[in-house]
């Protein structure tokens, strides 16, 4: 992993590192989904306070955590706010189509009112 000396820097994995199955993990929990879905249809790095989960504080925090160390999305800090955006171009590059493809198809599964509670 990468790390940098500000106090406030925050882990993630070179674009060499990220693992396929780590990124399938981060993708197949819901909530995890959701995150991603909206950062995808927004385009820009949104903080954490942006999304209104079904989920305490705390679970929200791991699960932005799994995102970041599995190398999906990228979390830089910003005051105080800590922002949060897709690596798409570096999992596009690792594995082509990936992210698209999951994207469709969770917009499909919405689509047809499959959305989990």
């Amino acid at each position: 992993m990468t790390t940098t000396t500000s106090p406030r820097a925050l882990e993630h994995p070179a674009r060499d590192r990220i693992r396929l199955e780590t990124v399938l993990h981060a993708l197949a929990d819901p909530v995890r989904l959701s995150i991603v879905r909206e950062l995808a249809r927004e385009g820009a790095e949104l903080s954490c306070s942006y999304f209104d989960l079904p989920v305490t504080k705390s679970t929200t925090t791991h699960h932005f955590r799994v995102l970041r160390e599995s190398g999906v999305i990228q979390q830089t800090y910003r005051g105080t706010a800590k922002l949060s955006a897709l690596r798409g171009e570096d999992l596009d590059a690792l594995f082509p189509g990936l992210l698209a493809t999951v994207l469709a198809a969770a917009d499909a599964q919405a689509a047809r009112g499959d959305e989990p509670a």
